[in-house]
């Protein structure tokens, strides 16, 4: 007899992620990680001391499933104090295990089987996976490098993947793996097809305090926006603590109400220590938030000339902690095949941006770098790839 895939169809083609494929092959040789996106230090001493104390202080069991009240709380005033968006805690802001869980639990929760989810792509891993968890389908409408450096999309393929059958926009901005931050008239325009052909916005926020050129602007504060769009943001990202995985997703209530009924069937609930903590972090002064983000671009800077001295096409990020690199000018290999030497030839990891598009081809010649490590690792790594190639 022919013993049927213990892995289910839909999950055909989604193996071990990139990213821990990466990391396990610094692991393993010693190269410096710029693969996988998260810090080399910790975030504010306040925000860890409140974790301890809410663990020695007996907060250690479920917290309520949609969130503790005080963190929805902390939740919708940072909205309100960097955007002017106004949500009631009760029901419109919902906590998750990291941005990861509420992009899930968003498939899930709203799209029926055969759904279609437009997305810029390259996307980062889990929006594909996830979209076919629900058995809905990914369009992806493709962000290509124009002349100036920066990543842009045509607007007529954008139109046509919009259909009948369109049932979210799937949008991260600022974008990973590109570093792309969508600009007023461009979300202007998706603004205006999400209305034309009644899809739900799903946007994914998570680097909102990491940009170097121009504003990030939420979509739903676009007219017409507010009552379809889910914003969703990442205390993981926002505080650089990844592994305590607090994120949220907020908008109208019949909206978050959909994916909270996913969403408590997923991981009901989580970090019950963590959420005090991240409520702190929330009310922190804008002192720390435009203290990330200048920090966070003196990183990319000092990456982006080391890179630039190796011999790399560099295309500067407009925003996130990563930096997407032109391997043309000092290979002939393709991004996997150079990603998968680097770390031999240079000490170095880095993840293939072929990973992150459907079509792999688009992205055969790129691969992407994370910057969000101390200056001294980023300058040794820096040197590394420039001994190697420079």
């Amino acid at each position: 007899m022919t013993r049927r895939p213990f892995l289910a169809s839909r999950l055909q083609g989604f193996g071990t992620t990139i990213f821990a494929e990466m990391s396990a092959l610094a692991a393993q040789t010693g190269a410096l990680n710029l693969g996988q996106g998260f810090p080399d230090s910790d975030g504010p001493d306040e925000v860890k001391q409140v974790a301890i104390d809410s663990i020695f202080a007996g907060v250690n069991q479920y917290p309520p499933g949609p969130g503790t009240m005080d963190l929805r709380r902390a939740i919708g005033e940072h909205q309100k104090r960097f955007y002017g968006i106004d949500l009631d805690p009760t029901d419109e802001v919902l906590v998750t295990a990291g941005a990861t869980e509420a992009l899930a639990a968003s498939y899930l929760g709203l799209c029926e089987v055969g759904d279609e989810v437009v997305a810029f792509d390259p996307t980062y891993d889990s929006y594909a996976a996830g979209i076919s968890m629900a058995g809905a389908v990914l369009k992806p409408v493709p962000l290509l490098p124009q002349d100036d450096g920066s990543f842009g999309f045509d607007d007529e393929e954008l139109r046509r993947a919009f259909s009948p059958k369109t049932r979210l926009l799937m949008l991260n901005t600022p974008h990973n793996p590109t570093g792309k931050v969508f600009n007023r008239s461009e979300l202007q325009l998706l603004a205006e097809l999400c209305q034309e052909h009644d899809v739900i916005a799903v946007v994914d926020e998570v680097y909102e305090h990491m940009v170097f050129s121009g504003t990030h602007v939420p979509l739903a504060t676009l007219p017409g926006m507010a009552e379809r769009t889910i914003s969703i943001g990442s205390a993981g990202k926002m505080f650089s603590f990844t592994g305590w995985k607090v994120g949220w997703a907020t908008g109208p209530a019949p909206i978050v109400s959909a994916i909270r009924t996913a969403k408590q069937f997923l991981t009901f609930v989580n970090g019950a220590p963590f959420q005090p903590a991240v409520a702190v972090g929330l009310r922190l002064g804008d002192d720390y938030f435009a203290t990330l983000g200048q920090q966070m671009a003196d990183k990319k800077d000092l990456l982006c000339d080391k890179l630039d001295q190796a011999g790399f096409t560099v295309l500067e990020p407009e925003g996130t902690y990563f930096v997407t690199a032109d391997i043309s000018p000092v290979t002939a290999k393709k991004s996997v095949e150079f990603c998968l030497a680097l770390p031999e030839e240079a000490g170095v990891v880095a993840v293939p941006c072929s990973v992150f598009y459907q079509d792999d081809r688009l992205g055969e010649r790129h691969i992407r770098f994370c910057f969000a490590k101390s200056d001294a690792f980023l300058a040794e790594a820096g040197e590394r790839l420039i001994s190697a190639y420079g």
